[in-house]
């Protein structure tokens, strides 16, 4: 994915209120961006970063810029939480994920009981659906989600395994927005529940994809799927 206008770089001052953040640009204004990450963002929080907004030109919003990544250990970290869902339709839609090729129909947002999933995907032979969530947060080598308590993507697992019984293909789509990492897991210490949950999930026969992605000022790039431990 490229990015359709040229961000705009900048270092960060204070992130705040979950969606705001404060941000210098490079002729000293300081404005304030709209964050889509509503968790607590540990391990991707650093004053004074640098950081890449992309502006937005909609009267209607208050804020005049989205914050897209933020620079940590000379890697860049994507943290707006909106593109791995429009990821994950254009490449499932181009065959570029291992294990969800072949698709003819690719739909977003579709419900399955009192869910509604991110990617509803079908062929002549199988139907698929696929939660997609975000993971920013690094310990170690791993890729750790949630980073806060989550009861919607416990919920999500929840009725991906009612997918599962139904005969339907269901997947757990990780998207990585990080390459400083090696292998992904739950945050058990933060959400045991969920991390629970996950568990049972997997040995329900619901499909776990850690997709690691490579995050720069200009595109947003497959890197590749990485392991992971239940």
């Amino acid at each position: 994915m490229n990015f359709e206008t040229a961000l705009i770089p900048g270092r960060l001052i204070k992130r705040y209120k979950r969606f705001l953040a404060d941000v210098e640009l490079a002729d000293g204004t300081v404005v304030t961006a709209h964050c889509t990450n509503s968790g607590s963002m540990k391990s991707c929080l650093e004053d004074n970063a640098r950081v890449y907004l992309s502006p937005v030109n909609d009267p209607k919003r208050k804020t005049k810029f989205t914050w897209e990544m933020i620079e940590i250990n000379n890697s860049w970290v994507g943290i707006n939480t909106s593109n791995p869902n429009k990821l994950a339709h254009e490449w499932i839609s181009t065959n570029q994920i291992k294990g969800l090729e072949g698709y003819t129909h690719v739909k977003r947002e579709v419900k399955f009981g009192d869910s509604r999933f991110d990617i509803y995907a079908e062929n002549d032979s199988e139907k698929c659906f696929v939660e997609v969530k975000n993971v920013s947060m690094k310990e170690n080598n791993y890729a750790l989600f949630p980073d806060a308590v989550t009861t919607r993507g416990k919920k999500h697992l929840e009725t991906l395994i009612q997918v599962k019984e139904q005969g339907i293909r269901a997947v757990m789509l990780y998207m990585i927005q990080r390459v400083d990492v090696d292998i992904f897991a739950a945050a058990k210490e933060i959400d045991p529940n969920y991390a629970e949950t996950l568990k049972k999930a997997y040995d329900q026969g619901v499909e776990i994809i850690p997709l690691q992605v490579n995050v720069q000022p200009t595109s947003i790039t497959i890197a590749k799927i990485l392991p992971f431990e239940i």
